[in-house]
């Protein structure tokens, strides 16, 4: 009897680890906005602090690292000052390509370091101009919808930020420059949060 008992134990934690694998979220499928509230949603793909470059892989579902070489890939400069991640629901268009695609709006939200899969409910507070390799690639700035995960209290737009505190576009701007080679990125221009709102409102799907 107790032999029977464990094989159906055995059994059913298989059949419970086979169901887990085969369910994993599809982060690329969640709403732009949150069910109940209506409020903008991330999706953490690289916590605050790390310095371990991953993405998500709406092919696996999984959260996978960069590799450069074989390896792992690093930043080579300060960690990550906030949570990058995707807006879900959103696919860019490639320049000059319009069948193509980049994938979903990228966004960075100004808050304590969040594990790769959290999905966030955020306010956009601005839109980050980046120009890679000659490449305009817009991020939208962020602070978390509620306020006690906030870390820059009463920010909710782009005046009050640069009014409260002024150094963290700058802060931002320098990080973005030397994440990579200083070559590779520049700072083309901010813009504030309507601009942000109507660049996620153009990429919709």
């Amino acid at each position: 009897m107790e032999f029977m008992r464990l094989c159906w134990y055995l059994l059913l934690a298989e059949i419970g680890a086979a169901s887990l694998a085969g369910c994993q979220a599809d982060y690329a499928d969640l709403p732009t906005f949150s069910a109940e509230r209506k409020l903008l949603q991330v999706v953490v793909e690289m916590p605050a602090g790390t310095s371990r470059e991953q993405r998500y892989n709406a092919q696996t579902h999984e959260f996978q690292p960069l590799e450069q070489a074989g390896t792992d890939q690093l930043i080579e400069f300060l960690p990550v000052p906030g949570n990058l991640g995707f807006i879900p629901g959103t696919n860019v268009s490639a320049p000059g390509r319009p069948q193509k695609t980049d994938g979903p709006v990228p966004a960075l939200v100004l808050a304590e370091g969040q594990p790769a899969g959290t999905v966030l409910e955020v306010v956009p507070v601005a839109l980050l101009l980046l120009d890679v390799n000659g490449a305009l690639q817009p991020l939208v700035v962020s602070v978390p919808a509620r306020p006690a995960q906030r870390i820059l209290p009463d920010v909710t737009d782009w005046a009050t930020l640069n009014r409260r505190y002024p150094g963290v576009r700058q802060s931002l701007s320098l990080w973005f420059q030397h994440r990579g080679r200083p070559s590779e990125t520049r700072i083309a221009g901010w813009k504030d949060e309507k601009a942000a709102e109507q660049y996620i409102s153009r990429w919709l799907q």
